[in-house]
């Protein structure tokens, strides 16, 4: 299991503010006791809630406190006011009376929690929203950190193949053979780097024209006056590739073929030309 991924999917948030449902309330509560930082992570966001809270505190309105200060001195009145039992009426018990007083009391209790309910609901939707505004921005930066970790490692990953190319083509074995435009009317050009021991060849495309989609370079060896298949250059080609083996050569040249390569060269597709 990816703990930081389940951490970071936002369950910790859901958890802490009572969101998330029995099932999650079930995982959590199992994983907190395999995982610290399950644990650590639910300790964090605890105290950050508090910390959010206690800087963004909310006044209630003055008018809460006067309404509930006004439904206790009317309750105090109540119980202040005593009915003399001569006053009550035949139908009219001690019994009756007592409901009617309780009924009064119980009536303004609820008014004042009524009014403490709606300040509790704002106060839960303030904070909701500014808990909703942090996770967003969480999310956000979450994003961006695991894009420039991806970004890092793929320059770090290119980083070290230049590295290597470097290190073969500074092989005192390693030949290198210009391939120049054969019209000399454009700057095209790659370089042929030909290891004379192990005969492997690899192919840098420093510039070639753009071609279509169902076109594709293909590289020629020279053999004993005769063109030999040395292989396909993929387009995703953008460093040095390698190549097929040619064990001996005096010359190298690449065409542009149809898509898959051709038995033969065609001559006048020709594009760059390096003698060995």
């Amino acid at each position: 299991m990816d703990i930081q991924a389940y951490i970071q999917s936002g369950i910790i948030e859901s958890y802490v503010l009572g969101l998330a449902s029995a099932d999650e309330v079930a995982e959590i509560e199992k994983l907190r006791l395999q995982y610290s930082e399950v644990e650590d992570a639910i300790d964090q966001f605890s105290v950050m809630l508090e910390e959010h809270a206690a800087e963004n505190a909310v006044v209630p309105p003055l008018d809460v406190k006067q309404k509930i200060m006004a439904a206790i001195k009317e309750e105090e009145e109540i119980e202040d006011d005593s009915i003399p039992v001569e006053r009550l009426s035949a139908t009219r018990d001690v019994g009756s009376v007592v409901h009617l007083v309780f009924f009064k009391r119980w009536r303004m209790v609820a008014a004042a929690a009524i009014i403490l309910l709606i300040c509790s609901a704002a106060l839960n939707i303030y904070f909701y929203d500014k808990y909703r505004e942090r996770h967003s921005a969480y999310l956000a930066l979450l994003s961006e950190r695991n894009s420039l970790q991806a970004n890092n490692q793929l320059y770090q990953t290119r980083l070290n193949e230049w590295r290597s190319i470097s290190e073969m083509m500074a092989a005192p074995e390693m030949l290198m053979v210009k391939m120049p435009d054969v019209s000399g009317k454009n700057a095209h050009l790659a370089t042929i780097f030909w290891n004379t021991k192990s005969k492997d060849v690899y192919v840098m495309p420093n510039k070639l024209p753009v071609h279509a989609s169902n076109k594709q370079f293909q590289l020629w060896a020279l053999v004993d006056g005769k063109p030999v298949d040395a292989g396909m250059l993929d387009d995703n080609c953008n460093g040095v590739c390698q190549m097929k083996n040619i064990p001996k050569a005096e010359a190298f040249a690449i065409t542009l073929e149809n898509a898959g390569g051709s038995s033969t060269p065609t001559m006048e597709a020709m594009v760059v030309l390096g003698k060995v």
